[in-house]
């Protein structure tokens, strides 16, 4: 059994730095390929949340802007 690993991933930098981890686990024999693509997999869909969560965030502004335009 591997040990136990934290990995940080609540915003884009920690997904980059999980990622570069992750990579040199895998190249250092400290991690099978199994395991870093499933990281990776999941790394992808927190990326892909946060970068929705920004969109949503920059559109809520840009609206908030236009009303107070009315």
């Amino acid at each position: 059994m591997m040990a136990k690993i934290r990995l940080k991933t609540r915003t884009a930098t920690e997904v980059r730095r999980t990622l570069t981890r992750v990579i040199n686990m895998v190249a250092n024999g400290e991690m099978d390929n199994k395991t870093a693509n499933t990281i990776i997999l999941g790394c992808n869909a927190v990326l892909s949340s946060i970068r929705t969560d920004d969109q949503q965030r920059k559109i809520d502004e840009l609206e908030r802007i236009l009303n107070e335009g009315r």
